[in-house]
């Protein structure tokens, strides 16, 4: 079935990507639902839709000048195979608002290939690259 993408964010299910990312992602595992609201309020949102069902999401964190970062996407188990990840890849990629960017990134654990086939790549500099990272915040955890 083909996948209809939308950045109307009143067409969201954020019960549901509240659901993938807390429960079923390994990045945001245990997240609340006013952080994901507050994350889609604050970002560019691509819903993946079949029929009136959705089944794909992504956002993007941009300053829509310089810098763009690609985060929580993600396709439902039951939709994958589809070619659904290529087609919201696609459509964030083609996005008006994210084109002549100087740096767009992304952070994944086991999707390498897929992005490559977008261009992606390791840093050039990793050395010049610093983060502040606390992946159990969610659990009350800051260290």
């Amino acid at each position: 079935m083909m996948l209809r993408i939308t950045t109307n964010k009143s067409e969201l299910d954020v019960s549901l990507i509240h659901e993938f990312l807390s429960k079923h992602s390994s990045w945001a595992r245990g997240i609340p639902r006013p952080l994901v609201q507050r994350a889609i309020d604050n970002s560019l949102c691509f819903g993946g839709f079949v029929g009136d069902r959705q089944v794909a999401f992504a956002r993007v964190v941009s300053d829509f000048a310089t810098f763009a970062n690609l985060l929580d996407v993600f396709v439902l188990p039951g939709h994958r195979g589809n070619g659904y990840s290529k087609a919201i890849l696609d459509a964030v990629l083609a996005d008006l608002h994210l084109q002549d960017l100087r740096r767009f990134t992304l952070a994944t654990g086991d999707a390498h290939g897929l992005y490559a086939q977008f261009g992606f790549t390791p840093p050039l500099k990793p050395q010049s690259l610093m983060e502040r990272y606390f992946p159990s915040i969610y659990h009350g955890n800051t260290q």
